[in-house]
């Protein structure tokens, strides 16, 4: 059975699993048994009765007969999309990027009532449009309206996904972002852990998800002040960073920097600093001694060194037996709520960019510029279509030996400039074939008109 899996796998996708049972792949790749047995039935289509099963004791049976629950089969279909709305959503997505957030949030909302029209209360892709939505109210400041869409959008992926599906564990982070935002801390804490739990039960403990949900547990508890447990989370997201990114990766280097802050909060200046230089080599040689993230590791290593000098010099007169007559109080920067946010923002991928109002008119008139280009580009196009049918029209012409005189446009006359002189030059294009056209009609009708004449001559010579 092993060696047939082996064979399939090595078939279909390629790969050469180098082991020789399942107990050395669970060993050799860290994956965990419950993954793999929720993962079997998923794809299989069994529904097993919800307990703890010893996986690992071979003495006696996992499974007994009562234990199968049900068995429910696996169609494989494509689902039926509502086009108008799909056609509204992707609108409001080429909105955002272009940077118009208040129209692409309007074509949003547009696509999100077409969706309930159409598919009613409940379907992943209103649970989509309620998740952009949020993001969307959160970029823009609003962080109720942002939690009130998240809420919605939480509820419908349990609904229509279930609790253990990875976009529903994604909605719960993104949940209790919003929660933190709001400052709701103790709900955005409980989302977190229900997204680390979850996470872990679908992946395992070896997954860069594991490796985020872990980065903010140890952020919204540093805020808090719950320095020691924060440190225990920060660190393990430290492991599974460098694991799955390489030692030299910006996501390790701001692991670093956030376990050198928590060193800091905590008095060990000495542990701060060592963390602190590893993310301050990883920020040089990735992003140079220009970059804003390389000089702010900068000046928070020259603020540890200081405080540790500070530290261990009054720690030396101590141990001497010195009299210290002032102990000048060290500076610990304790975090802010808008700091924690502004760092949960960008380890989730939420970067807000400050752009002054000429680089936007700049960005805009790129934009008018590129849209020109590429309709006269289309207008070429068009252009040259025209001129080959023209062609072949008049060697037919010729070949019938009935050549006409006029000469239809073309390119070389006029200047492509935008798309309005393509489409005039369409219009000319239309009217000289609506020209021939109505050439061609009465040059019919006097044919018929002279079929009629010769008709009725005959008629009269045979009375």
């Amino acid at each position: 059975m092993w060696k047939k899996i082996v064979d399939e796998v090595m078939d279909y996708y390629g790969y050469k699993l180098d082991c020789d049972s399942v107990e050395t792949l669970v060993e050799k790749y860290s994956v965990q048994k419950v993954s793999m047995l929720r993962s079997f039935c998923k794809m299989v289509g069994i529904q097993i009765l919800l307990k703890e099963y010893s996986l690992d004791n071979k003495s006696k049976p996992t499974f007994v007969e009562d234990d199968i629950q049900n068995v429910f089969p696996i169609v494989k279909h494509i689902h039926p999309k509502a086009s108008d709305a799909y056609h509204v959503f992707t609108s409001g997505q080429a909105k955002i990027q272009q940077g118009l957030l208040h129209e692409g949030y309007e074509l949003i909302s547009e696509a999100l009532n077409l969706l309930n029209n159409v598919y009613g209360a409940m379907h992943p892709e209103i649970a989509a449009c309620a998740r952009l939505l949020a993001r969307l109210s959160y970029i823009m400041g609003d962080y109720g309206e942002a939690l009130v869409y998240q809420q919605r959008a939480v509820f419908m992926s349990e609904r229509v996904l279930g609790i253990d599906h990875p976009n529903t564990i994604t909605e719960y982070a993104h949940l209790a972002l919003y929660c933190f935002a709001n400052n709701q801390i103790t709900a955005s804490l409980k989302l977190m852990y229900r997204s680390l739990y979850l996470a872990i039960i679908c992946c395992g403990e070896s997954h860069p998800e594991v490796a985020l949900f872990h980065s903010n547990i140890g952020l919204i508890l540093h805020a808090v002040g719950e320095f020691d447990v924060s440190l225990k989370f920060l660190l393990k997201s430290l492991d599974l960073n460098s694991k799955f990114y390489g030692a030299k990766s910006l996501k390790v280097a701001l692991s670093y920097h956030l376990v050198a802050r928590t060193y800091s909060c905590k008095g060990d200046f000495r542990s701060a600093l060592q963390n602190e230089k590893e993310a301050y080599s990883i920020y040089k040689q990735l992003l140079g001694l220009e970059h804003e993230r390389t000089n702010e590791s900068n000046e928070c290593l020259k603020h540890l060194t200081q405080q540790a000098v500070k530290f261990q010099k009054t720690m030396n007169q101590l141990s001497k037996g010195e009299k210290v007559n002032s102990i000048s109080p060290l500076q610990i920067q304790t975090p802010s709520m808008a700091n924690v946010l502004e760092t949960l923002n960008l380890i989730n991928g939420i970067v807000f960019v400050h752009i002054s109002s000429e680089d936007i008119e700049r960005f805009r008139e790129e934009m008018v510029r590129h849209q020109m280009s590429n309709s006269a580009s289309a207008g070429r196009k068009s252009l040259g279509n025209g001129d080959a049918r023209s062609k072949s029209n008049g060697e037919e012409e010729k070949m019938s030996g009935n050549a006409s005189p006029r000469a239809s446009p073309t390119a070389d006359r006029m200047p492509l400039l935008s798309g309005s002189d393509t489409e005039l030059l369409k219009g000319e294009l239309r009217d000289a074939s609506a020209t021939v056209g109505d050439e061609k009609s009465a040059d019919e009708c006097q044919a018929n008109h002279t079929d009629q004449v010769d008709q009725s001559d005959d008629c009269e010579a045979s009375r």
